[in-house]
């Protein structure tokens, strides 16, 4: 125990609202004393560091040789997330620190959930289970299938894409931006371009298969554009009718960045007028949606290819199961007490 009530001092790094900062709190386990702290500068960590015992790290956030050494009691390095380019493990080897980089399930979800979004809109998913749900309205009559006998396409289906081959470009690249290049890369797309505020490191870009581009350049050559943009100043109505315009023919947008990002009443128009192929939103600037929303009247038309979800992409709110995923943010700093071995350990 080192702290002056007895109980071991953990001080944890997060780009976390207070909302979620209040909850990570909440999850602790009485034995550790938290210090919950959000974007600190170098400085302050330095300051805070001494005496801490273990460091959590959310998202990216360098930890760099002079910080590890300030830290002289520090025994475990928990990132929560897979990115560690921005940790000197060195450093942490040889101070004889242990490091785990720990999966984000939310983060995973989300990716998911992207993914998801893409091949719907690729695959016109919408549209095809309203006509096999309508079978009757073809008319056409049915004849047992065997190897010489089916209608392939019996609803003349058009403009069904894949992901394969084609560009995909990301907006906002953290944990979830991350999770969905590694998914991607499996699809076999043409190109994977990222934008965030700095570029990753070249063996990170390596390491997820992706290159840095200009918010203009992947807005112009991206097939499937994702927005994974957090809420800012600068991010506010950042996708707005200038950028729309500016999207390939043809292309499509993803959305489950921060809902106020996008400007609905624009991509609907861009949507109507044919210039966009397609869109699938998981969140929206008003939530729950209003009933005024102009993407509402495209995704309850079956021919149209908009999907909208109720911002459930890291999944139901089940207070329980909520609790259990904060919980596991400390799972490793417990392990480490009892003198069990630790998890996702890379040092």
């Amino acid at each position: 125990m080192n702290g002056p009530d007895g109980r071991h001092r953990v001080l944890f790094i997060t780009d976390r609202g207070r909302r979620h900062q209040a909850a990570a709190l909440a999850a602790s386990p009485p034995q550790l004393a938290v210090t919950v702290v959000r974007r600190p500068s170098r400085e302050e960590l330095l300051r805070l560091l001494p005496g801490v015992e273990f460091l959590i790290s959310e998202r990216s956030g360098e930890i760099d040789a002079g910080m590890i050494a300030a830290a002289t009691n520090l025994r475990l390095l928990q990132r929560l997330g897979s990115l560690t380019y921005d940790i000197d493990l060195s450093a942490a080897r040889a101070a004889g620190i242990a490091v785990s980089a720990w999966p984000v399930r939310s983060a995973i979800m989300v990716a998911e959930h992207v993914l998801l979004q893409l091949l719907a809109l690729a695959r016109r998913l919408k549209e095809m289970v309203a006509v096999a749900n309508a079978a009757e309205a073809w008319g056409e009559p049915a004849r047992r299938t065997d190897e010489d006998t089916f209608a392939y396409d019996w609803s003349l289906l058009q403009g069904v894409e894949a992901l394969y081959e084609r560009t995909t470009g990301i907006l906002g690249f953290g944990e979830i931006g991350a999770e969905l290049a590694r998914r991607l890369r499996g699809l076999a797309p043409a190109r994977i371009l990222y934008h965030k505020r700095r570029p990753l490191p070249p063996l990170a870009e390596e390491e997820l298969g992706i290159s840095y581009a200009a918010l203009e350049q992947i807005v112009a050559e991206s097939d499937f554009v994702c927005n994974l943009l957090p809420y800012s100043a600068a991010t506010d109505g950042l996708i707005d009718a200038r950028v729309l315009a500016a999207m390939k023919p043809g292309a499509y947008l993803i959305s489950a960045g921060s809902g106020s990002v996008v400007d609905e009443a624009a991509l609907a128009t861009a949507l109507r007028a044919g210039h966009l192929a397609g869109a699938a939103l998981n969140t929206f600037e008003w939530e729950p949606l209003r009933p005024d929303n102009p993407l509402l009247p495209l995704a309850r038309d079956p021919q149209a290819n908009v999907i909208l979800t109720p911002h459930v992409a890291s999944g139901g709110w089940v207070d329980s199961s909520r609790q259990t995923y904060r919980r596991q943010d400390y799972e490793n700093v417990l392990r480490l007490l009892d003198g069990r071995p630790l998890l996702y350990r890379i040092v």
